[in-house]
C-alpha cells in the first residue's frame, strides 16, 4: 500500500499526547486562508511511500512512544483524502500496539472514515468556524460534513480533541466561539479544547509558492482574546474537560 507524504516527525510534542511519530500527509481539499503548510495542498507534489516504510521507521521510536504515552499521529494535508493508505497504516499500528492519532478537518463522508476510525485511538478534530458561510469563505467549503462528522464520533464514542484557530476579525468574535462551545458540549466523546493562536509563520511559503495571502495585515491574537475563548469554552464544557492554549 502507497501513499503520498509531506515528511515526517519522529519527536512530535503537539498533535496528541506524549512524543509523537507524527506523519504529514500530502494532499487537501480545502484551502485555509491562514494554512501554515499550503506546500502539501497538492497530492502529487509529496513524495511516494509504503506503509511498510513507515512501519519500519516508527518501530524505532515505540520504547519513547511506550514511555510517554505517545503514539503516531497521522495529520497533513489531509489524512482521509487517502483513506486506504490512512486505514492500512493505522492497522499496522495497531499490529505493534502504538496508539494512534488522527488529525483532520472531517472533510470526509462518514462511510468512508469508519474503516478508517476501527482503528483510530484519538482524533484531533479541527473545526475552522461554526458559521457554515464563514467556514466557507475561510476554507473554501461548507463545514456540514465537519460537524456531521463530530456528532459521528461522539455517537461511536471516539475520544476526541477539538482544535480551534484563533484569528482576529475572522474567527475570534464572542457570538461564533460561543455557538461553538455550546455545539461541543453536545458531543459527548470530547475530552479537550485546544485554542490555537493564528501566527504568521506560513506566510514565507505562501509567497514561494505563488499564492496570494489574504491575511498579511493580520497579527496574532492578544492575550486577552486567547483568554476570553478559553473561558467561553470553559463555561459550557464539563469540568473534566480541558481547555487549553
Amino acid at each position: 500500500m502507497k501513499g503520498y507524504i509531506h515528511s515526517i516527525e519522529t519527536c512530535g510534542t503537539v498533535d496528541g499526547p506524549g512524543i509523537r511519530y507524527v506523519v504529514f500527509t500530502q494532499g487537501c481539499p480545502l484551502r485555509c486562508r491562514y494554512c501554515h503548510n499550503p506546500d502539501t495542498w497538492k497530492m502529487l507534489d509529496g513524495k511516494e511511500v509504503t506503509v511498510d516504510e513507515i512501519i519500519q521507521d516508527a518501530v524505532k521510536y515505540k520504547p519513547y512512544m511506550k514511555f510517554s504515552g505517545g503514539g503516531l499521529t497521522l495529520t497533513g494535508g489531509e489524512p482521509t483524502l487517502q483513506i486506504e493508505f490512512a486505514t492500512e497504516l493505522f492497522k499496522r499500528c495497531k499490529e505493534e500496539d502504538i496508539h494512534t492519532a488522527l488529525d483532520t478537518s472531517g472533510y470526509v463522508d462518514i462511510e468512508k472514515a469508519d474503516k478508517l476510525l476501527k482503528y483510530t485511538d484519538l482524533v484531533l478534530l479541527d473545526i475552522k468556524h461554526i458559521d457554515s458561510n464563514t467556514h466557507k469563505d475561510i476554507t473554501g467549503v461548507p463545514n456540514d460534513k465537519t460537524l456531521r462528522f463530530a456528532r459521528h464520533l461522539s455517537d461511536i464514542d471516539i475520544p476526541t480533541w477539538i482544535r480551534y484557530v484563533l484569528v482576529p476579525g475572522l474567527t475570534d468574535k464572542q457570538e461564533d466561539i460561543e455557538k461553538l462551545a455550546v455545539f461541543v458540549s453536545t458531543l459527548s466523546s470530547v475530552e479537550r479544547v485546544e485554542i490555537l493562536p493564528y501566527h504568521t509563520m506560513g506566510v514565507n511559503k505562501w509567497k514561494e509558492l505563488g499564492y496570494e495571502y489574504t491575511l498579511k495585515d493580520v497579527n496574532p491574537p492578544s492575550k486577552e482574546a486567547i483568554a476570553r475563548a478559553i473561558n467561553i469554552f470553559k463555561k459550557h464544557l464539563k469540568i473534566t474537560q480541558k481547555v487549553v492554549a
